[in-house]
């Protein structure tokens, strides 16, 4: 059972997993899944093909009878979608949201939700602990010397469900430099999957951008790709961006978004912090604050 806290209304939630019977036979802890961990697991996260197949047949025009059932099942409010007519499933899934259902926080002094997901944020990041287990910087970012940049930094883990909507922004303004693709496999980032295994973070396909803000430093954005996730699309133009402004989007499945920053140069707001403290994700929309300097 997942729980986490809905910041608009501050009740605590448990959430219904999209695949739950599937994370939890290829994640779970009993002798089947220790079994398929080893054997059918690593053929699904290693080979790209199997992940690529997946988003094609979502790309299909026969997927859109798989809408109408899915927005039912997870009572996803259609009244935010720019459009309403899909020619696929993943068309969907990438689908834009009307502007102002998604009001962008206007402090300059503060930052902006990257994406609607589920947060945790560490205000002094060093190393990152699930169950013993150890996350090292070094290893997520494969560049020592930006890892001693942002080393006992802030950082913040956004999980996007596939429920959610899949389009990712830039929390202030600043330069953006281009993107640097770091190949890996495809693992769950679903945090039953992370309680297994949370050097998946470390493992997975994901693409690092350096963010140059004058107000808050250097800020790393790096995006994870997941399981079924067909591809991480940047759509934005490497050079000054905006405030809110869209970065890219995932394709079908599941994803992550971490930001990290450097030393003393961001305060999350405490609601954030409380709920991490306590082992809970706080579910937050696109555009709310989140923190300042």
């Amino acid at each position: 059972m997942i729980q986490y806290v809905d910041r608009k209304s501050g009740v605590l939630c448990t959430e219904k997993v999209y695949g739950e019977k599937t994370l939890e036979l290829l994640y779970g802890d009993g002798w089947a899944s220790r079994l398929f961990s080893l054997t059918l697991l690593p053929l699904i996260a290693h080979l790209p093909f199997c992940s690529q197949m997946y988003g094609y047949v979502q790309k299909r025009a026969g997927s859109r009878g798989k809408i109408a059932p899915f927005i039912r099942e997870y009572g996803i409010n259609e009244s935010e979608f720019a459009k309403r007519q899909f020619d696929s499933f993943n068309d969907f899934f990438i689908r834009k949201l009307r502007p102002e259902c998604r009001p962008i926080e206007r402090d300059e002094d503060r930052l902006a939700m990257p994406a609607d997901g589920r947060y945790l944020v560490f205000e002094k990041f060093n190393r990152f602990f699930v169950k013993g287990q150890e996350f090292f910087l070094s290893d997520f970012l494969q560049d020592s010397a930006m890892a001693r940049r942002y080393s006992d930094g802030s950082m913040m883990i956004a999980r996007l469900c596939p429920v959610d909507y899949h389009r990712f922004h830039f929390p202030c303004e600043g330069t953006a430099l281009s993107a640097r693709l770091i190949k890996g496999p495809l693992y769950s980032v679903n945090p039953i999957a992370l309680k297994r295994r949370v050097k998946i973070l470390s493992e997975n396909k994901r693409m690092v951008t350096e963010l140059e803000s004058e107000r808050f430093g250097h800020i790393l954005y790096v995006e994870v790709g997941a399981t079924s996730v067909g591809s991480i699309q940047q759509t934005y133009v490497p050079g000054r961006v905006r405030k809110g402004e869209e970065k890219g989007y995932f394709e079908f499945g599941g994803s992550c978004i971490v930001l990290l920053f450097e030393k003393g140069r961001v305060r999350f707001d405490e609601d954030l912090v409380r709920n991490t403290e306590k082992g809970l994700e706080t579910l937050c929309r696109f555009g709310e604050g989140f923190g300042g300097d």
